[in-house]
Parts: structure tokens; C-alpha cells; sequence
């Protein structure tokens, strides 16, 4: 089995939080959570800024007047997954140039 390079791993771990907090805030939003809680206050202050590059592309549209479907927060993660990914693509290229040398 071949060892993947450490970056592969650190990408995979910080894309992975980020996705993941962005995920939390999907469905925090989408149950209507209460908004000045601290847990709640504290994922949604962390994840303004990933999520400000995307601010506006989508409207925000509420159900009943209290559920809020984040389609910015989706495309987001959609674009973060994308970018993990290439992120790793391109670590394996360059590390596969290495060993190409090596031998």
C-alpha cells in the first residue's frame, strides 16, 4: 500500500472542519436555532468569513417564517469540497514528480 504524502492529510483535515462547520450551520439555520445562544453565536461567527466570498450569489428563503434554507451555505460547501479535492490532486502530482526523480 502506498504512504500518502502528510499534506494530503492536513488538507484533508482542515477542509474537513471547515465543511463541517459549514454543514452545523446549515442545520442550525434550517431548525431555526436560537440565534443568541453562545454555541449557536460562536458557529455562525466562525463561519462568516468562509462563507463571505459567496455572500449574496443566492437568496436565503424562510419557511414559515422561521426556518432558513442557506442556499449560499450549500454552494459553499459544494465549492469547498471541489476545492479539497483539487488541493489533494495537485499534492499527489507534485509528490509523484518526486518519486519520479528519486528513482
Amino acid at each position: 500500500m502506498k504512504r500518502r504524502p502528510f499534506g494530503v492529510y492536513l488538507v484533508n483535515l482542515f477542509m474537513g472542519i471547515i465543511e463541517a462547520l459549514i454543514l452545523l450551520r446549515i442545520v442550525l439555520k434550517l431548525f431555526g436555532a436560537n440565534p443568541y445562544t453562545p454555541f449557536v453565536q460562536w458557529v455562525y461567527n466562525l463561519t462568516i468569513p468562509l462563507l463571505s466570498p459567496f455572500q449574496n450569489i443566492f437568496p436565503t428563503p424562510v419557511i414559515q417564517g422561521r426556518y432558513e434554507l442557506e442556499l449560499t451555505s450549500i454552494f459553499a460547501l459544494i465549492v469547498y469540497a471541489f476545492l479539497s479535492y483539487f488541493l489533494v490532486q495537485f499534492i499527489l502530482m507534485l509528490n509523484s514528480g518526486n518519486n519520479d526523480r528519486r528513482r
